[in-house]
């Protein structure tokens, strides 16, 4: 790949909040005693933490997160029927 194209590709890839970034927005959130903590919440704490747009996945997972600490959370599970 040539050198001038790299950013661009770059670009176009999205980004994804690793394991351990997802527990740590978690915290964040629970430590700011976000209570129930809904999607805009969420994408305000990934945003603050990466200073990038947060994604559908990304908000899953911190949801799924939360959850798991039984944070209370402001929308159902989109995995639940």
């Amino acid at each position: 790949m040539p050198d001038h194209d790299y950013v661009p590709l770059l670009a176009l890839l999205e980004r994804r909040l690793t394991r351990s970034e997802v527990k740590q927005v978690a915290k964040a959130l629970r430590r700011a005693d976000v209570s129930p903590a809904g999607p805009a919440d969420i994408a305000a704490a990934i945003s603050d933490y990466t200073h990038t747009t947060a994604s559908d996945d990304d908000l899953r997972r911190v949801r799924q997160q939360l959850a798991k600490k039984g944070w209370p959370v402001e929308f159902p599970d989109p995995d639940l029927p």
